[in-house]
């Protein structure tokens, strides 16, 4: 008896812990509810993804920051929409890798644990155009 009634009050709280990190509805990520596996990686290493073959480039940055200019290639979704993951899922493969990039590298982060729970494989790009831009690297318009 004592058994049963750790067994539920144990996944009672696993159950809540899931539910206080993770809003399905709005579709965003407070905290992780899970390790997540996706990759953040340098300039150089992220040009050397991107330049793969079958590797999806996303944008996740606002319309306004994506007409300033933008890595070639690149689709956008932005992800602070209340339906980022359901645009995502509606752009991209899932059976291709995704390069994810934003303009400091934080909400691209985000969108990285959003697109890694979805079961995409990802890799974020670390200080975003910012750095990208830092190295001498070019945005198109």
């Amino acid at each position: 008896m004592i058994t049963l009634l750790m067994i539920l009050l144990v996944g009672l709280v696993v159950v809540a812990c899931v539910r206080m990190y993770h809003n399905p509805k709005a579709g965003q990520l407070d905290k992780p509810a899970v390790a997540v596996t996706y990759a953040t990686v340098g300039v150089d290493e992220f040009q050397t993804a991107i330049a793969a073959e079958g590797m999806q480039l996303l944008d996740v940055r606002t319309l306004e920051e994506f007409e300033e200019g933008h890595i070639a290639g690149a689709v956008l979704v932005d992800v602070n929409e209340s339906d980022f993951v359901d645009k995502a899922v509606a752009v991209l493969d899932k059976e291709r890798p995704v390069a994810v990039y934003c303009r400091s590298g934080r909400r691209s982060a985000r969108a990285a644990t959003l697109l890694d729970m979805q079961g995409y494989v990802v890799t974020n790009l670390d200080g975003g155009v910012i750095a990208w831009q830092a190295e001498g690297k070019t945005l198109v318009k």
